[in-house]
C-alpha cells in the first residue's frame, strides 16, 4: 500500500520564498542529505515531535504523490520504516494544500490528514 498524499513540515518564511519562486527547494537538512525529507500520514506527527519540538510558525504541506513521478523514492529510515524522499525540487503544482501547524502545550496541533 502506498500513500496518495505525503507531507512536509516547513517554516513560514521558507514557504513564502517557495511561493514567490514557484518551487520549494528544501530545508538545510534536505540540502545536506541530497533529497527533500517527506513523511507519510502515519509518520508526520512523530516527525514533528522529533525534529520540530516547540518550534512555532510552521506549516504542514500536503503533496500529491502522483504529481511527483519517479523523483519520489520510498527508502528505509527511522526504525526501518519506509519514508518518502523527493530527489529534486518540489513543484508547487504538486501541492494539494497548506495549513498552519499551531503549537499547544502538548505539541503541534494537526489538521485532518489525507490518506
Amino acid at each position: 500500500m502506498r500513500a496518495k498524499t505525503v507531507y512536509k513540515i516547513v517554516d513560514t518564511p521558507s514557504w513564502e520564498t517557495a511561493e514567490r519562486e514557484g518551487v520549494y527547494r528544501g530545508a538545510p537538512i534536505d540540502h545536506v542529505d541530497g533529497f527533500i525529507h517527506l513523511s507519510a500520514r502515519h509518520q508526520v506527527m512523530e516527525t514533528a515531535r522529533r525534529h520540530f519540538g516547540e518550534q512555532e510558525g510552521l506549516l504542514l504541506v500536503a503533496i500529491r504523490v502522483d504529481a511527483l513521478g519517479d523523483k519520489l523514492k520510498w527508502e528505509p529510515s527511522r526504525g526501518g520504516d519506509l519514508f518518502p524522499h523527493l530527489y529534486g525540487d518540489l513543484p508547487l503544482e504538486a501541492v494539494a494544500w497548506t495549513k498552519k501547524l499551531p503549537l499547544s502545550p502538548a505539541g503541534h496541533i494537526f489538521p485532518e490528514l489525507d490518506a
